[in-house]
């Protein structure tokens, strides 16, 4: 028996990785097929009647609902029949009224969606991209744990050079295809900091993202206006999550390395402008915090998760997890540590707003604190 559920639980983690996956693509099914495959089966169903699906009987007006079970079978926005075709629903292509009433439904239904798809964050196309027309300069100019940096990059499916001492070895491009490979995405990094004779990499630089479309065997480079919506903010979210997990702004321990050379990135960046994920983050927070029993000591700013204490008033970057306390915005170090209190999210745990929320339960009640590496750092 622990055998077969270490399988199943093998095979639901795939079959979650390869239904995401397809939040990348305008692939359409049949009633019946996208009934048999994602409904009716006994493993994908227990994903699939999670998600938000899209249903249209002519390809031009979609009809957006979640599966419910009926007498006949399953419907979908109070519709069902082999006429239909259905499509997975994505954020990216609707406006901002009707993923605010989603988010809303399944925050107060209490579903919890096997990865984020109403709270998915978006990615569009700037003003300053379509300056540059061929490659985004988004999330260039970032300093990233390198090791970590390659190992998630592999995780979610990119494959690239690694970066070394040798020739050749001081840049190199991840690269990943999109909508079934019709795509190639190519997010550029080099060699951050090295000192005379060090043969590790630990830092790396970021550089730009492009896009090429597939013609034959070749890749052709394509503007970014030409890109569909969903490669484009699939690729570009994947991109910010390298930099939100493995930036160095987000080492809890970096204020304690004095003048280091990246020491002016670390300060800018670890209570800088938020990114995609970032204001997700601040959007469920925003719906949770009401709930909370520490939500009457909370407040939510541009960039902050505002905890009042009985010692201080504490910010908490919403992108870094890093403290601030007020009145001067002196540095508060707490590095992470195990018992993070159980808050029911609408999607698989986001490791960040976890991290945040313990900090903030923590906080809201210092006056129990007991550790002296934070007693020391707090005021009388």
């Amino acid at each position: 028996m622990k055998a077969l559920v270490k399988e199943v639980n093998k095979t639901l983690a795939t079959e979650r990785s390869r239904v995401e996956g397809l939040l990348a693509q305008d692939r359409v099914w049949a009633w019946e097929t996208w009934r048999e495959r994602y409904l009716d089966h006994p493993v994908t169903g227990s994903i699939g009647r999670r998600l938000i699906w899209q249903v249209s009987a002519d390809r031009a007006t979609w009809v957006t609902g979640l599966p419910e079970p009926a007498p006949d079978g399953w419907t979908l926005a109070g519709v069902t029949g082999p006429e239909h075709l259905v499509r997975l629903w994505h954020p990216v292509e609707a406006d901002a009224a009707e993923v605010a009433a989603w988010r809303d439904r399944v925050a107060a239904s209490g579903l919890r969606q096997p990865f984020k798809q109403a709270f998915r964050e978006v990615y569009r196309l700037t003003p300053a991209e379509q300056q540059t027309r061929v490659y985004s300069n988004r999330f260039a100019g970032h300093i990233l744990r390198y090791r970590q940096a390659n190992a998630l990059m592999r995780v979610r499916g990119w494959s690239a050079a690694y970066l070394g001492v040798w020739d050749g070895g001081y840049d190199s491009d991840a690269t990943k295809e999109f909508a079934s490979g019709s795509w190639q995405v190519t997010f550029g990094h080099e060699v951050a900091g090295r000192e005379p004779h060090q043969i590790d990499i630990d830092f790396c630089s970021t550089d730009q993202v492009r896009f090429a479309r597939r013609d034959g065997r070749r890749w052709e480079l394509s503007p970014l206006a030409d890109v569909p919506a969903r490669v484009f903010s699939e690729a570009m979210r994947d991109v910010d999550l390298f930099i939100g997990v493995t930036s160095i702004a987000a080492d809890e321990t970096w204020a304690d390395r004095g003048e280091h050379r990246f020491r002016d990135y670390w300060e800018s960046a670890s209570v800088g402008d938020l990114s995609g994920g970032a204001e997700v983050r601040r959007d469920v927070l925003a719906r949770l915090l009401p709930r909370l029993k520490i939500g009457a000591q909370c407040e939510l700013t541009d960039r902050f998760l505002q905890v009042r204490g009985s010692r201080a008033v504490y910010k908490i970057h919403l992108g870094s997890a890093n403290i601030l306390m007020e009145p001067n915005d002196a540095y508060l170090c707490i590095v992470p540590a195990r018992g993070t209190p159980r808050v029911a999210l609408p999607f698989d745990d986001d490791d960040r707003l976890s991290l945040i929320l313990s900090k903030a339960f923590l906080l809201a009640a210092d006056d129990t604190i007991t550790d002296p590496t934070i007693l020391h750092q707090l005021p009388r």
